[in-house]
């Protein structure tokens, strides 16, 4: 039998949620963007890697102010937010070329939300064939990169593309 290691996974199994405070609100807070995985900050809102991801360039766009709903953003939070998302598009589409992308937010726990408390958008970057026989039969996501990587790529693009 073959086997497929992913040990960055671990990280995640064994710590879930951190009770060290919101991921987000502790990345707003961070002054090393590399540390957080910070792609770029605006003034209202922030583009941020997940390091736990559904496919490679998977980033998320969240608002520097802690809040849990769509209706307590203000129309300045909301504009930049979608802002970003069609320059992150842009940026992961000159980078990565996927054949399509999933946009969305999870808002509350029924709906699939893993941080509830902080309203988030996701990116994700899609290719044909990415959720093939590992994702179904052994509940296995293949990754071709690293989050260091991709995270590098992103930054290197950013310079390409001024927002």
């Amino acid at each position: 039998m073959d086997r497929l290691y992913a040990p960055w996974r671990m990280a995640y199994i064994k710590e879930g949620k951190s009770d060290s405070g919101c991921v987000f609100c502790l990345a707003a807070e961070e002054k090393d963007d590399r540390k957080r995985y910070v792609v770029h900050r605006g003034k209202k809102s922030f583009v941020i890697m997940n390091i736990y991801p559904y496919n490679n360039g998977h980033v998320m766009i969240t608002p520097f102010r802690h809040v849990g709903s769509l209706e307590e953003l203000d129309d300045e939070e909301m504009l930049e937010m979608m802002q970003l998302i069609k320059w992150v598009v842009k940026v992961i589409n000159n980078i990565m070329r996927p054949e399509g992308f999933n946009i969305g937010a999870n808002i509350g726990k029924s709906a699939g939300a893993g941080i509830e408390d902080h309203i988030h958008f996701h990116v994700v970057p899609r290719w044909r064939g990415d959720t093939n026989f590992m994702t179904v039969v052994s509940n296995t996501r293949v990754l071709p990169e690293t989050v260091d990587q991709t995270y590098e790529r992103l930054l290197n693009a950013k310079r390409s593309f001024p927002v």
